[in-house]
């Protein structure tokens, strides 16, 4: 038996919304977490407000090579360094391996380190954000989709997806998981890209003219990526991908106006994770996001300007933001950059 049902590097706002529940419904639950971080989760535990108003304690670990055995790890850090995070784990006995990470980069990352087999594909249309005492603002609990890479139902991807919904992280398996995932990253370009250059709430993006006009395309370049790599759009994303790449653009334009609408009544304090990190002086996932993209682009002899335009503007703010942070041009990767 696993010494914890769910090991969860990274305490941010999706690994402790994840956590958190996951406790509080009665699972053993582990939290790799460091530095002022896993100090907090040590004196108080996991505290969640907004959607859900509750509090639970939680085994802390500071050194992931602590983790014997887990029946699921979650990756839930930022995308920089994420193979030398996985790096201690590698010795532990875990039955399956996902991660609610941004961009399809993470899933080769588990591969590499535990084996096709046990790594099962997942995207979070679910949003939080960390503040400064330690407790999590629940935001936005839309859906967590698990599948297997292979694609098809499995008992295993369903199992765990059913338990994350019961513990109430609204979740559900999905035998498509990689066209969804892609159709989220496509979006997710675009909305971090114009978040990150607007600094604007969500809906004030969305609702605005001009960033509605870039967004869409900036989506579709993306969904050119996707589908010159043989993976189908799905809408059932944060946004309605494949209805925004095989419209007109005047179309798209308006689906987002409307979407924005919607982020305005549902979410209005809605920013992105990116944005949330440009204010707090965190680095930004650039290369392992906006640069495989281009990479793939790249690989593939497809033009995309625009994704080609943002990755570096995107990258020269995140430089530009942590200048003079030690460090800082160690973490900047020339050739992306």
């Amino acid at each position: 038996m696993a010494d914890f049902e769910f090991a969860i590097l990274g305490a941010g706002a999706m690994g402790s919304i994840i956590g958190a529940h996951l406790a509080r419904a009665g699972h053993t639950v582990a939290m790799l977490a460091r530095g002022e971080r896993a100090r907090q989760l040590e004196e108080r535990g996991l505290a969640i407000r907004g959607l859900a108003e509750f509090s639970t304690p939680v085994r802390t670990l500071r050194d992931p090579a602590a983790l014997e055995s887990a029946g699921t790890l979650i990756v839930a850090t930022k995308t920089p360094g994420t193979a030398q995070a996985l790096e201690p784990l590698r010795r532990a006995e875990l039955g399956v391996a996902l991660s609610v990470q941004n961009g399809p980069l993470k899933n080769e990352i588990l591969v590499q380190a535990f084996g096709r087999e046990r790594v099962l594909g997942a995207l979070a249309d679910t949003s939080g954000e960390l503040l400064a005492d330690g407790t999590v603002l629940f935001t936005r609990n839309v859906n967590i989709m698990i599948g297997e890479l292979g694609g098809g139902d499995s008992e295993r991807a369903q199992a765990l997806a059913r338990t994350i919904d019961q513990s109430g992280v609204r979740a559900a398996a999905t035998a498509e998981i990689v066209s969804l995932e892609w159709s989220k990253f496509c979006g997710w370009v675009g909305l971090t890209s114009l978040s990150v250059t607007t600094r604007a709430l969500t809906w004030k993006l969305l609702t605005d003219p001009d960033s509605a006009l870039i967004l869409a395309r900036l989506v579709r370049e993306m969904g050119v990526l996707a589908l010159a790599q043989g993976i189908p759009l799905s809408d059932r994303s944060i946004l309605p991908t494949a209805t925004l790449c095989s419209g007109s653009e005047s179309e798209a334009v308006a689906i987002l106006l409307e979407a924005g609408s919607e982020y305005r009544t549902r979410a209005p304090g809605h920013r992105l994770s990116a944005l949330q990190d440009l204010e707090a002086g965190r680095p930004l996932e650039v290369n392992e996001t906006l640069g495989y993209a281009h990479d793939k682009a790249r690989e593939l002899a497809l033009e995309l300007p625009l994704l080609e335009c943002f990755r570096r503007l995107v990258a020269a703010i995140d430089r530009a933001q942590r200048a003079g942070a030690p460090g800082a041009e160690s973490r900047a990767s020339p050739e992306r950059a």
